[in-house]
């Protein structure tokens, strides 16, 4: 009698054991891990993220999310194929240029409503259409994304072009040079200079494609819908905490990248406040975040009208608005 008595008692210590096994391995691994790849090195325009990552927002989605940034040697795409990365910040024309090659990746949600890219010239130049007489510097990328929608709107040659290769001197040196430029970047530089610029946003005059996706694969969005809709959901969150209280992902932000200044991020959020570049368009009415498909068919139809891109290409392919559309998230 005693020795069934001791066994049942082991026996229960032994559940209790196990009980505790079974409920701390379930806590650890509660939450998923999901890996985001950045498009170069930690800045405002990615604070979104960081932010979501600094105050919980991930953590509160049941999410451990790992933010790797990108860079100059860093080939997002490769790592997304290859499955080192579970989300990248993409770009439209980059997602339109993989289906051409039958790789199944897929935007999901976007960061900006317009991409930021545009052009900084000096303070006498009018606008983009004022530029048939000036010497204009774009880097390689930039001649197959947007100087072929620069070219065809303004009429402008290719051999008024030099290569842009991030020194900003020539242009210093010259007031007819202008050059490409993103707000928060080239015009911050030009400003420690004190000389006087303009910048001008391509998508003002209809450069269509959208700015810092969020890009996946659609086998990620088949096996893990859930895991994908928690992840728009908690990053536009993040992008909404960020231009109103942006000091905890401004700290992780310097802590990846030491090189940025307190001064350049708060120029960049300044910039994108005053560009609205979460809550402009369709994002007024359909919320941050939205992805439209009229707008995928306008950049569809500038690639292939500018020879970027094959017509055979199923355009529809490159988004989904399915985790999007029933937040109607606003500022």
């Amino acid at each position: 009698m005693s020795a069934n008595i001791l066994s049942f008692g082991r026996i229960r210590s032994l559940a209790a054991v196990m009980a505790g096994v079974i409920v701390g391995s379930t806590a650890a691994s509660a939450a998923d891990k999901v890996t985001f790849l950045t498009s170069w090195f930690a800045q405002a325009e990615h604070g979104g993220f960081y932010q979501a990552k600094a105050t919980g927002l991930y953590e509160k989605a049941g999410l451990d999310v790992t933010l790797k940034m990108g860079g100059p040697q860093v080939n997002g795409m490769q790592l997304l194929l290859a499955g080192e990365t579970d989300f990248m910040m993409g770009y439209d024309l980059q997602v339109l240029k993989m289906l051409e090659q039958g790789l199944p990746v897929i935007t999901v949600a976007t960061s900006f409503q317009f991409d930021l890219q545009g052009i900084m010239a000096h303070d006498h130049v009018a606008g983009l259409g004022d530029l048939k007489d000036k010497t204009i510097l774009v880097a390689t990328p930039g001649r197959t994304t947007w100087w072929p929608w620069l070219k065809a709107k303004f009429k402008y040659t290719d051999e008024q072009t030099k290569p842009y290769t991030f020194n900003l001197q020539p242009f210093f040196a010259d007031k007819n040079v202008v050059q490409q430029s993103y707000p928060s970047s080239e015009p911050f530089q030009a400003k420690l200079q004190g000389v006087p610029v303009k910048f001008f946003l391509f998508a003002r005059d209809g450069y269509p494609p959208y700015g810092t996706t969020m890009v996946t694969t659609r086998g990620f969005v088949d096996t893990k819908p859930d895991v994908t809709a928690r992840f728009v959901k908690a990053s536009l969150e993040g992008w909404k905490s960020y231009l109103s209280n942006p000091a905890p992902a401004n700290a992780l932000i310097k802590a990846d990248n030491p090189k940025m200044s307190d001064e350049q991020i708060a120029f960049g959020i300044e910039q994108l406040k005053a560009l609205k570049v979460l809550d402009s368009g369709d994002a007024q009415t359909m919320g941050i975040g939205i992805i439209t498909q009229a707008r995928w068919n306008a950049t569809y139809d500038f690639m292939v009208s500018a020879g970027l891109l094959k017509p055979e290409v199923d355009w529809k392919q490159g988004f989904t608005d399915r985790f999007v559309k029933t937040l109607k998230l606003s500022m």
